[in-house]
């Protein structure tokens, strides 16, 4: 039934991803560190300028702020897988209520473990009570705005996820119909002459059309793709012949060599519209792999023929689409090249090969 595999993909669906970042990741300790250092030396210029003083004032503070913005994150760290599966406001009000709880403590042990251990300096200059408010006021500042970036760029980033999805399965969809609309009219042109083989290329056809329905988000396997473009090469054996001939030149696939759906068949089906169906004889198509250092590229090579000038348009289009789908998995990483020269038309394709298999 049609609304199977949506209710599949709900059942299946992980929960919905908690805002806050990977507090335990690099790149967030770092921005971290960044933001408590700049807290500190806000503090001091603001407190005593570039004074003779400074740096033995910004060094105590860094230390604070540094003790304090490492173990508040630490804190969100271990709390965030507990918070998964909340809604965003609880999320947020018991984000910022446990930052609050450990700039609370840090502050209190601040004072009964480092202060008395300087002897002098920004700290001492505070009672015990006007450091822990002073503190918690600032320290929740900060959290306030640190939370607030990061729910405006977990929902900025979900919804440029959102949109290039939208955009995938429109140049997807921009596809499918061109394909099967030339499916079909082989398998018309059988109907009459060949019924057997008009019955084995609808067979095949719904088997390609089911392919085709595969969710655009993510890139197939390479072997997955060539087994598609495979099966389209068999329907159009059924109205070519002899004519059409395929070699192919295969390493060994790697299973992080990927592909968006339907990026490989478009331009074998232009190799044999503008390379084998003018010419009476036909022609061969040479498809090739290879794998290179963290790349994947594939090259499509068709004979080109004088006096068909008139159908580089389409070609134009179906390798626009092609272009735009894989910058829009890959982004600069993918390159697609069509070159014509000696008599042949060739396109290569190059993506990085995925991190994982």
């Amino acid at each position: 039934m049609a609304h199977e595999p949506g209710l599949t993909e709900i059942e299946a669906a992980p929960a919905q991803p908690v805002f806050l970042p990977d507090l335990c990741g690099f790149t967030a300790l770092f921005v971290v560190v960044v933001v408590s250092e700049l807290v500190a030396l806000i503090m001091v210029v603001g407190a005593s300028g570039f004074g003779p003083g400074f740096f033995d004032e910004l060094a105590l503070l860094s230390l604070y702020t540094q003790w304090l913005g490492l173990s508040a994150a630490a804190a969100l760290c271990l709390a965030r897988r507990w918070l998964n599966g909340l809604d965003e406001r609880a999320i947020a009000v018991l984000s910022y209520l446990l930052v609050l709880l450990v700039i609370w403590a840090v502050a209190e042990l601040a004072w009964w473990v480092v202060n008395p251990l300087i002897g002098a300096g920004a700290l001492t200059r505070l009672s015990r009570g006007d450091l822990i408010l002073r503190t918690v006021l600032i320290g929740g500042v900060v959290a306030a705005l640190m939370l607030r970036y990061f729910y405006v760029q977990f929902h900025y980033r979900h919804r440029l996820a959102s949109e290039a999805q939208a955009r995938l399965e429109a140049l997807q969809a921009r596809i499918r119909p061109h394909f099967f609309f030339n499916c079909m009219n082989t398998i018309a042109a059988l109907t009459r002459t060949e019924p057997a083989l008009a019955e084995r290329a609808v067979e095949d056809l719904a088997d390609l059309f089911r392919a085709s329905l595969t969710d655009a988000r993510a890139p197939v396997a390479v072997s997955e793709e060539i087994a598609f473009v495979e099966r389209y090469l068999g329907i159009e054996r059924l109205r070519l012949g002899e004519r059409l001939e395929v070699r192919w030149q295969l390493a060994s696939l790697p299973p992080s060599a990927r592909l968006p759906l339907l990026s490989l068949q478009p331009i074998v089906e232009n190799a044999i519209y503008h390379g084998i169906e003018p010419a009476p004889a036909g022609g061969v198509i040479e498809i090739s792999a290879r794998t290179g250092v963290g790349r994947f590229e594939i090259e499509v090579v068709n004979p080109a023929l004088p006096g068909t000038g008139g159908r580089h348009q389409g070609n134009r289009i179906a390798l626009d689409n092609v272009r735009e789908r894989l910058r829009a998995h890959f982004g600069e990483r993918a390159v697609m090249e069509a070159s014509l020269a000696g008599g042949f038309y060739r396109v290569r394709l190059s993506v990085p090969l995925s991190e994982a298999p």
